[in-house]
């Protein structure tokens, strides 16, 4: 197992380098720059202080000699300052971090809770009314745009009736102080985390649903109710550890998924978070901040994978890492 986690880290280490050569390369190819896009409209802006403001922020670079100046400086830990925000990267991620990790994990934890169980109770239930009911659901979920779902929410329960907030993250006209502004932020919290979880559900419920029925029609499993075992004890015991495997794997694809989707949804309800600056970084072509976002998406995507990994031999004994 320890020879084996030290060998997927090194490969790791291969494709984030890999990744960030062609993250840099289509960051840089983006049809503005920083400078042009601050400059715009201004007449007394001239050609030669475009040329100073470009040395200024190393834009005046290739893209060979700017990847390797960045590769350099992010190998000692520093990924730059945000052309937007004048700060370092590693500081406004540490700073924003906590609201879309808070936004991402708990929208995970309740898709979890609702897809599993959801997919097992139509598993057991194949092609009766309580099946088509859960799978036409999920169907559902999946083929609703982000950005279709958030405004219907919005104009329902912010707009239409009053009962939750439009957008961001705490009451600009009040000044809660304790478990109060806690209270706050997760009431403006409720509708981002619903538009994440009803969207997302469906993948893993049609994939729990799916695992299940392969499972339940396994000659141990016909086996175990031969003997007389209770279906509780069938399914929980011998059913539900076999399913859990490609389960597995497909939340840890879906962790980095969740951050890269915060983009769209945090913009939408105007969430101080790492999705909402990115797509703000994005507007105005602030590479230090995509680079250093987009390696934060790419790390937790390989430490999802190796995660995963790990948890099969957890979930399954057969299975032997090395």
């Amino acid at each position: 197992m320890k020879q084996y986690i030290i060998r997927r880290l090194l490969i790791s280490f291969l494709v984030l380098f890999g990744v960030s050569f062609l993250l840099y390369v289509i960051i840089r190819s983006m049809p503005s720059d920083y400078v042009t896009n601050i400059t715009a409209g201004n007449p007394n802006v001239t050609a030669e202080m475009e040329r100073r403001m470009r040395e200024v922020y190393g834009l005046d670079k290739g893209i060979l000699d700017g990847y390797l100046s960045w590769l350099w400086d992010a190998a000692r830990g520093d990924f730059g300052v945000s052309f937007i925000y004048q700060k370092p990267v590693t500081e406004i991620i540490g700073r924003y971090a906590p609201i879309t990790f808070a936004l991402a994990f708990t929208a995970l934890l309740l898709e979890m809770l609702l897809a599993i169980p959801l997919g097992i109770m139509a598993a057991r239930k194949q092609y009766s009314r309580t099946d088509y009911v859960i799978v036409t659901i999920a169907l559902m979920g999946i083929s609703l745009p982000t950005f279709f779902f958030a405004g219907v929410l919005k104009r329902i329960f912010a707009v239409g009736l009053g009962i939750l907030p439009l957008s961001g993250m705490v009451n600009a006209r009040a000044s809660y102080e304790g478990f109060a502004r806690i209270m706050d932020i997760a009431k403006h919290l409720v509708l981002p985390c619903t538009v994440f979880v009803i969207t997302g559900v469906g993948g893993l419920l049609r994939y729990t649903r799916t695992n299940m029925l392969e499972v339940l029609s396994a000659d141990y499993v016909r086996t175990a109710r031969a003997k007389g075992l209770p279906e509780r004890k069938v399914v929980g015991k011998h059913a539900f550890r076999n399913t859990l495997i490609p389960v597995v794997t497909l939340i840890g694809g879906m962790i980095p998924s969740l951050f890269s989707g915060a983009v769209i949804t945090e913009g939408i309800f105007a969430i101080e978070g790492l999705g909402n600056i990115a797509l703000n970084a994005v507007y105005n072509g602030d590479i230090p901040y995509l680079m250093g976002f987009n390696m934060f998406i790419a790390v937790l995507t390989l430490l999802g994978t190796l995660v995963a990994d790990i948890l099969y031999a957890v979930v399954d004994p057969r299975v032997r890492l090395g």
